[in-house]
This record gives structure tokens, sequence and C-alpha cells, in this order.
């Protein structure tokens, strides 16, 4: 419980005082009514994990199911929307926003969910699918669905989520896990590569053009040498 207090209180410039944050923070409810329902589900009690479950929900508008595994340390910041999986696991450290599904791709059984490391930061409304494995100090961008293996350190962004920057598997700065202005833009990237090449063809065509109007205009007017062979070969001269 603890843990959970102390990194609200690092991620979260918002957060005045702990009494604050025990009190109105509903992600950091949802942890500890979670961590409730996983006792009880451990326990193999039918029914009751559930209803603990589904009055976390209804209390915070944000669904764990009593099977996964939240290691202590995490933050949900805001909460609303997000859904975590029966066999997702979470590390410590991580920061998860608002919206955010940890989820599966069909009606597997057993592990179906996603592992996602230490120290992982997971953007607004992303999507992470399926029996996967996001490692350590891995930033995945707000709006991206992630269906495959993630290499720590690694930025990943877009649907489906790409690695655009490689990382060393060491530890980000708060500073750097909560700066998401300055995620890279791979669509972006793509277009104005494009553009480029677009504008380096349209040049080339210019110049092809310039030369084919220089090419007509000398044909239009040639010299008397080469209109007297024109006309004796055509029979005039004859």
């Amino acid at each position: 419980m603890f843990e959970n207090i102390k990194i609200i209180k690092k991620f979260d410039p918002a957060a005045k005082s702990y009494l604050e944050i025990i009190l109105c923070y509903p992600g950091l409810h949802a942890l500890w009514l979670h961590k409730l329902a996983h006792l009880l589900y451990k326990l193999r009690l039918p029914i009751i994990p559930r209803l603990f479950n589904y009055f976390s929900r209804f209390l915070t508008g944000i669904d764990i199911h009593p099977g996964a595994k939240i290691a202590p340390g995490v933050f949900i910041d805001h909460g609303a929307g997000v859904v975590i999986g029966e066999t997702a696991i979470i590390g410590t450290g991580s920061l998860i926003f608002q919206g955010v599904t940890l989820g599966g791709t069909g009606k597997e059984t057993g592990k179906r969910h996603p592992t996602i490391g230490k120290n992982v930061v997971i953007g607004a409304g992303a999507k992470i699918l399926g029996n996967i494995t996001v490692e350590d100090h891995v930033r995945v961008g707000a709006g991206s669905v992630v269906m495959r293996n993630v290499p720590a350190g690694c930025t990943v962004v877009g649907i489906p989520g790409k690695v655009v920057k490689a990382g060393d598997g060491t530890s980000d700065s708060m500073e750097q896990m909560l700066d998401h202005n300055q995620m890279p833009d791979p669509i972006a990237k793509v277009f104005s590569v494009l553009l480029e090449k677009v504008e380096t063809q349209q040049q080339l065509i210019n110049k092809l053009y310039e030369k084919q109007q220089l090419l007509e205009k000398s044909n239009s007017n040639p010299p008397e040498d080469d209109l007297f062979l024109q006309e004796f070969i055509h029979g005039d001269g004859i």
C-alpha cells in the first residue's frame, strides 16, 4: 500500500499531500481493492472475488480481473477505462494512464494477457494485446496497439506498434518518463521523406520538360542544309 502511495507522490505533480492521495485517487483505491480480490481469488473462492472486482469497477471506473498479478509500486493515473485481464502481470514502478487495455486476442486458455516489466510507461488509450512481454523501461505511446514482444528500454508508437527508438535497458529519469511530447512520430517522418522525394521528382520532371521544349523549338527551325537534304530525299530536288 505504501509503495503505491509513494510512487504517486513521485510521478504526479498534482498530488499535494499524502492525505489527498489516499482519499482522492481512484487508481490507488482500485489497486487496494484488487489486492483483496486477488487474495480471495487465490483461495479459489467462487463469485466473491468477481463481486469485489465489480464493486471496484463501479467505484473507480477501473476494471482489474481478480486473477491479474500486480506488483507493489504501480501507479494508475486517472484510471477511467483501464482494463486489465485475468492473466496479466505488471511489474513494480510501472505507470499506466487512462484508457489502457491489457487484454487478450481471442478465446485462448492459459496465459493469454501481457506481461509488463518494471518501470514501464503506457500512454493513454494504448492497447497491449495477447500473451506478449513488454520488458523493463519500455515507453508505449498514447493510442498505440502493441501485439508483439518489446525489448527492454525501447519506445513503441503507432498502430500496429513499432519500435521507433531502441534502448539500452537502463532506467529513465522521472522527467524522461513523463515527457510524452518528446515521443517520436514515425508517421510524420514517413510523410516528410515522401514529400521530399516528390519534390525531387518534380524538379527532375521540370528539367526534362524544359529540355523537351528547347528540343522542339530547335526542330521547328532547322538549318538550310537540313531543309535541302529533306527536300532532296522526298524528291523535291529531282
